[in-house]
């Protein structure tokens, strides 16, 4: 698009506004963006990328075919192609019509579209439950669920017995459409029919029952399925348990789980855990201690993978005296602390600058025969750098390679990500080079940092010869690099490249910011360059990013300052009639 004679052009033939004052269609002008309010559109991905209101008509091609026309249309067909499952048609099976009704179903379903509501050609057979459930299975293959459970409970009344594997889709698609009281309807005909359902199936209806807010109705179905042939697993306690605390029934959750118990549930270790969590989120610690000595009694006792998750709940909430208390309740039973259990503690004091009590902590571990790891130094490291103790970080360095810890590449990048924010680039880019000699060969994330900094220094040479680099290692660069290398062309004012990175990052699909396209065109209009802000702006459209008032402003400015007077002024006061704008842009 070219702004060439632009003081001639009327406001149409500025190319994001096309179609604005004339009908459009969609397909054509990709980059008008006002919403029509007085027609619906009938695609939600359409209608999210356009969210402003106009007053005049835009002839777009919308589809007003409803729900509800699409359900009477399909009844109407029904009718008149005599394909209700309800009715008995009876075929002759020797002779012709038997054959060409073979050969219509599958041309029609050769010919069937996922996109169109087609009912199969094909009547209910009273006598051959064979077909009917050849029928059942091309109702669910294509989603026709009602049907399809229409079908299998007159099955059922002509003691047919439905193909259980389309029974099993049918059910997880009805949970799935929250259509809990069909599915539970189809369930209990193939439990009477005989059929075992696998536990995928039971704890899927269990969760949309649970959803529902109907637990007896969950607990029931959870009493029938060892009786059924399918035993419930831990996912099904999880799922009622969690419920059961969803809605404020404290006490009536750990009554389930001791009920179970007593019944011959096998204590899952996992269900006991996440019981405990609630209850300590609920309820608080005492009584989480409580619940852990009383289920002790039925035989079911805490590992470490309990105390561990009490310990990081604590610690999350920057309570060490609960802390002190669930460790002091982990010695009494005859635990020992293992490594997470202290790198848990020593995350949580390091990211409240506790130095002191991570240093003691640190020389227990020592002690123990759970000495620090690569993670624990590294969770020391992370913490010093983000309060900006730099040297301390790298003395804790040294002394991991002192104790033969070698350090991994989430290391390295914590202190190159505070070298950096300190400004010291070429120590930075020393310890990268220096980095493929050790083993651990620096990684995309590692190229992020040493790029990110140079570009808010920049130094964009350098930044692309490192960019370069990681290109011809074979590391394939991501949204974070791109969007680094734009910004900091923009802030050198190298709006060419700027754009010629924004442009690799719409075809690689990367996500592209509105704060980084606002940005850009402000800094564009600024510098009269109206007609790569204006390739901006349509690539924010193509990608369905929603410009916004700034954007707008920035724009209508631009379009003024390369002599379009008139034309800014019309674009000022169409946007503010169409509620895009609150007031006229002041172009004085």
């Amino acid at each position: 698009m070219v702004l060439a004679a632009a003081s001639q052009q009327s406001i149409v033939g500025i190319p994001f506004l096309q179609g604005v004052d004339s009908c459009c269609d969609i397909k054509k002008t990709s980059a008008c963006f006002f919403h029509c309010t007085s027609v619906k559109p009938s695609h939600p991905d359409l209608a999210s990328g356009f969210k402003y209101s106009c007053k005049s008509q835009f002839h777009f091609r919308w589809s007003r075919f409803s729900l509800r026309e699409h359900f009477f249309w399909s009844k109407h067909k029904a009718r008149h192609s005599n394909i209700c499952i309800d009715n008995v048609d009876k075929i002759e099976h020797n002779g012709g019509r038997s054959q060409k009704y073979t050969n219509g179903l599958q041309k029609n379903a050769r010919q069937i579209s996922l996109n169109k509501p087609v009912l199969f050609e094909g009547p209910f057979i009273e006598n051959d439950e064979l077909k009917n459930n050849d029928i059942l299975q091309k109702f669910c293959s294509y989603g026709k669920l009602f049907e399809a459970t229409r079908l299998v409970e007159v099955m059922a009344r002509r003691s047919q017995i439905p193909h259980l594997p389309s029974c099993i889709n049918l059910i997880r698609g009805l949970t799935n459409l929250d259509q809990v009281e069909k599915a539970t309807k189809v369930l209990q005909i193939v439990v009477m029919s005989g059929g075992v359902l696998d536990v995928i199936t039971y704890n899927m209806l269990i969760g949309g029952l649970c959803k529902r807010g109907k637990l007896n109705s969950a607990i029931d179905f959870l009493e029938d399925m060892s009786s059924s042939g399918c035993p419930p697993d831990a996912i099904t306690y999880n799922t009622i348990i969690r419920s059961f605390f969803d809605r404020g029934k404290f006490d009536e959750a750990i009554a389930f789980w001791k009920e179970q118990l007593r019944k011959g549930c096998p204590p899952y270790i996992v269900t006991y855990t996440i019981l405990l969590e609630l209850v300590m989120k609920h309820c608080g610690l005492e009584r989480a201690l409580w619940v852990l000595d009383d289920f002790a009694v039925e035989g079911c006792y805490p590992d470490l993978v309990t105390y561990n998750s009490l310990v990081n709940s604590t610690c999350k909430n920057g309570d060490f005296q609960e802390m002190s208390l669930v460790m002091n309740n982990f010695v009494s039973h005859g635990l020992e602390p293992n490594t997470v259990t202290y790198n848990t503690i020593l995350h949580a004091i390091c990211s409240r600058g506790y130095w002191e009590q991570a240093d003691d902590i640190l020389s227990f571990m020592n002690q123990t025969s759970h000495p620090p790891t690569v993670v624990t130094y590294n969770i020391l490291i992370n913490g010093l750098c983000k309060y900006g103790l730099l040297d301390l970080a790298i003395n804790f360095l040294d002394e991991m390679v002192s104790r033969n810890i070698s350090p991994d590449i989430i290391t390295y990048n914590t202190l190159l990500a505070a070298i950096c924010k300190e400004g010291m680039v070429d120590e930075a880019l020393r310890i990268t080079r220096l980095l493929s000699d050790r083993n651990c060969s620096p990684g995309l994330i590692t190229y992020n940092i040493i790029m990110d900094c140079l570009a808010k220094k920049g130094s964009m040479e350098r930044a692309m010869q490192v960019y370069n680099e990681m290109i011809d290692k074979g590391i394939t660069p991501d949204d974070i690099t791109h969007r680094c290398l734009a910004w900091g062309f923009c802030r050198t004012d190298k709006f060419d490249e700027a754009m010629e990175v924004l442009r690799e990052m719409d075809r690689r699909n990367h996500k592209i910011s509105i704060s980084f396209c606002r940005f850009m065109i402000l800094e564009l209009c600024r510098n009269e360059k109206l007609d790569i802000a204006i390739q901006v702006l349509e690539i924010m459209i193509r990608n369905q990013i929603k410009p916004d008032a700034t954007v707008f402003t920035s724009l209508i400015r631009g379009i003024a300052a390369s002599g379009m007077m008139e034309e800014a002024n019309e674009l000022s006061s169409t946007l503010v009639q169409r509620g895009i704008l609150r007031e006229r842009v002041n172009l004085n």
